[in-house]
Parts: C-alpha cells; sequence; structure tokens
C-alpha cells in the first residue's frame, strides 16, 4: 500500500500539504522569512508519533475492556545542535484519568504500540532514542 501526500508551494515560505483528503498548511518561523502562517514541519512528525501511538493505545485498552475518561499523549522531542537537526531523543507521557485504571495494562498498551504497532514510531526509532512514561491523573 502507497501513500501519497501532495505540497504545494503558497509563497514565501508556505507549503500546503494535502494528507487524505485534508489541508495542512505549514510554514516558517519570520526570523527565517517565513509569515507564521502554520506549524513547522518537523513539530508535525511528532504529532504523527503522538496521534499514531495513540490510537494503538485506546484500540488495545477498548479491547481489554479499559475505557479512560480522558488520554492524552505529550510527546517532547529533542533537536540535535548540528544540520542536519533531527529529533534524537523523543519522549512519550501518555496520561490517563478515570477510575479503576490498571497500570500494568496502560504499560502493556503503550509497550505493544511502541514494539509492535505503530509504523511512525519504527520509523523513528531508527534516528532517535524514544521513550515513555506513564501517569494517571
Amino acid at each position: 500500500m502507497n501513500n501519497k501526500v501532495d505540497v504545494t508551494w503558497a509563497g514565501n515560505m508556505s507549503f500546503e500539504a494535502e494528507v487524505n483528503g485534508f489541508k495542512i498548511m505549514m510554514d516558517a518561523d519570520e526570523s527565517v522569512g517565513g509569515e507564521n502562517k502554520g506549524p513547522r514541519p518537523k513539530p508535525l512528525t511528532l504529532a504523527s508519533l503522538g496521534g499514531c501511538t495513540a490510537m494503538d493505545v485506546i484500540s488495545i485498552l477498548k479491547k481489554m475492556r479499559i475505557e479512560p475518561d480522558y488520554f492524552n499523549v505529550a510527546v517532547v522531542g529533542e533537536l540535535t545542535e548540528e544540520h542536519p537537526k533531527y529529533y534524537h531523543k523523543i519522549h512519550l507521557t501518555y496520561i490517563f484519568r478515570g477510575q479503576g485504571l490498571d497500570l500494568d495494562k496502560l504499560e502493556k498498551a503503550a509497550k505493544l504500540s511502541q514494539e509492535r504497532y505503530c509504523g511512525v514510531n519504527a520509523l523513528l526509532k531508527n534516528g532517535a532514542e524514544i521513550t515513555h512514561s506513564i501517569v494517571i491523573e
């Protein structure tokens, strides 16, 4: 299966990506000639990772008959100092709220996502150390 994403120049440093029929505007910071019309491409990589693993975790937890009241994945990436700058460290924090949440099952769902199901994680782990933690509020 192939995916196709079109990235079209929208003037200056702005680009519009079309992904699955949805449009996402990307732009650079004003300090480098952009107009700040959208997010930068590298942080969108972190959003892709967060979305991929979040969908996996919820799917796995539903099969375990666990449904949190609230779920969030906070993704923090650390860029290298030298060009080409890339995320060499990424930390995922899985944040849950709800009654009767079993930490072992939450951890199992996160590990299954990272080690088996999340394709974005599989792609990134070859170039970055990816760690995670679990928080129940």
